[in-house]
């Protein structure tokens, strides 16, 4: 097991205009913070006073930014994609004592540990898919079918970016392209990932052939999808519902009609809000069970990974009016609470930037843009033992 240990100076401040990381591989271990966030708000109920939120809010993500460094030499595609998620392209990681984006390092084949990716020629010999392989439990490969598809998608990758793999080159309507292919390769179902990155560039109405001959659907895979169960899906079920919630909002976007199996996921999606709501924590984080029943436990880590992942739910599947609510507002002030008592251990890399991920999205919807702007670091510390 090995750490890599940040410095104060690991990376110079960056503006905002305003995970214990993976333990199995490495973890990020930032450096005890000083001084003290502003104590008047309340996580016990009180009124959550929105000047102090959006400070708390923007504290919380600066510096998980700008502290929670990564090293591509430590850490591996697992750890790092996640970074991707909360923070987009302006995502950095040391590589050889550099900075680098992360999603460049991906995007010209690494060196990273994890970033496993093929191409791929079709039956017909007549195109070349991109296809990124799983890597299940490890850590350090893609955990789920399609994830690093949809990460990329959320970050803004455009369809004619191209994408190096073995001395050859691909690009991202590739990486589309065999995401299509491979949807009945999916074995456990599990569309997602699928749903988030597909929507991000095709309508909600489009069909396909895929690799076994049939005929497929964004419809289809949203029935998939609703026919599993939450309590027994990844993290709660946040990840499922997370999916609908984006494909749903592109169907709106669309101005086509929500019926049928959209009209479905609005329900599912609206059952699942009241849940959280129902079973919020008196100090305003949400339940350890997620969906399933009231649970709260002592370890903070675990705290921030069921709040962060139910916060990021919500503010992907609410409008502004509706993240306004006071018992949300306490759920992010909550969750921006347990990132500042955190803030001198390791903690897991998916709680950690779902959580970052969950506080970009409702901060931007409560409060306008944010940006992240990362500049040349100073120095970082060696890996120690």
């Amino acid at each position: 097991m090995s750490y890599f240990d940040p410095t104060r100076t690991g990376r110079a401040a960056a503006s905002i205009a305003l995970c214990m990381l993976c333990l199995l591989s490495a973890a990020c271990r930032p450096p005890v913070p000083a001084g003290g966030a502003s104590e008047q708000l309340s996580d016990a109920g009180g009124p959550v006073d929105d000047a102090h939120l959006k400070e708390r809010l923007d504290q919380a993500l600066l510096f998980t930014f700008t502290e929670r460094t990564l090293s591509a030499d430590e850490q591996a595609a697992w750890q790092i994609l996640h970074g991707v998620l909360a923070y987009g392209r302006a995502f950095q990681v040391q590589q050889d004592g550099r900075p680098v984006s992360a999603v460049e390092l991906a995007q010209r084949g690494g060196p990273l540990r994890g970033w496993d990716v093929e191409l791929v020629r079709d039956s017909k010999n007549q195109r070349v898919g991109l296809r990124a392989l799983t890597a299940p439990g490890t850590k350090a490969g893609q955990g789920h079918p399609d994830q690093w598809f949809a990460v990329l998608a959320q970050a803004g990758v455009k369809r004619n970016e191209v994408f190096h793999v073995g001395g050859k080159q691909a690009t991202m309507d590739d990486f589309v392209w065999q995401v299509l292919q491979d949807v009945p390769r999916n074995a456990d179902r599990e569309y997602s990932w699928t749903l988030i990155g597909l929507t991000t560039y095709l309508p909600t109405d489009y069909q396909w052939t895929a690799s076994d001959g049939k005929s497929w659907s964004i419809e289809r895979l949203m029935e998939i999808e609703l026919d599993q169960s939450l309590s027994e899906s990844a993290c709660g079920g946040t990840h499922r519902l997370i999916g609908m919630a984006m494909a749903l909002d592109r169907r709106r976007a669309e101005g086509k009609p929500v019926e049928g199996v959209w009209k479905q996921a609005e329900q599912r999606i609206r059952w699942a809000v009241e849940r959280a709501r129902e079973f919020q924590n008196p100090d305003g984080s949400f339940s350890t069970n997620y969906f399933e029943r009231p649970a709260s436990r002592p370890d903070l880590a675990e705290h921030l990974g069921a709040t962060g992942h139910t916060l990021e739910f919500l503010a992907v599947s609410l409008p502004k009016e509706e993240l306004e609510a006071p018992w949300i507002a306490r759920a992010a002030e909550r969750l921006a609470r347990l990132f500042e008592e955190t803030r001198d251990i390791p903690l897991e890399c998916g709680a950690l930037y779902h959580a970052a991920h969950g506080l970009v999205l409702y901060r931007e919807k409560r409060f306008g843009p944010v940006e992240f702007d990362p500049v040349q670091p100073v120095s970082t510390s060696p890996a120690t033992p």
